[in-house]
């Protein structure tokens, strides 16, 4: 109750600003890493606790085709180890198609464009520990 005071005198006393975004916009991150983010909220939803913790997911590639109206979309989960490695894909792929089928079906719906999304699975030992790494996979920005 008291919360909705303060935020009801705050409205009352700061002053109206200039719109840094287009009211349209949802985000301020561009579509291949929101696109990347969506691959990484299914390894959540859809395992464990240990194995979305120590992955990552990097786009390779995006490119709209308008004529076609497709856009492709090739990205690679890294993990840290083998037997990670084998969760994400799961008894013959079946893991893996699960993750590729929600990511587009949100990537589709957010683009409105038809995806065609490839995902590999790639083991990147201790990549979390390692300066290099973690740069290349965009977590430390020089």
């Amino acid at each position: 109750d008291n919360i909705n005071q303060v935020i009801d005198k705050l409205f009352e006393i700061l002053p109206e600003g200039k719109a840094y975004y287009d009211v349209e916009s949802l985000t301020d991150t561009n579509t291949r890493d929101v696109a990347g983010e969506m691959v990484r909220e299914q390894l959540f939803r859809l395992l464990g606790d240990e194995v979305p913790h120590s992955s990552a997911v990097f786009v390779e590639s995006y490119k709209d085709n308008l004529e076609k109206g497709l856009t492709s979309i090739k990205m690679n989960i890294y993990v840290e180890r083998d037997s990670q490695k084998g969760i994400v894909i799961g008894k013959g792929g079946t893991k893996l198609r699960e993750i590729g089928e929600n990511a587009r079906k949100e990537i589709e719906e957010l683009i409105g464009n038809k995806v065609f999304l490839e995902l590999h699975v790639k083991v990147m030992k201790n990549w979390r520990d390692n300066i290099k790494d973690l740069k290349k996979l965009g977590y430390i920005v020089d």
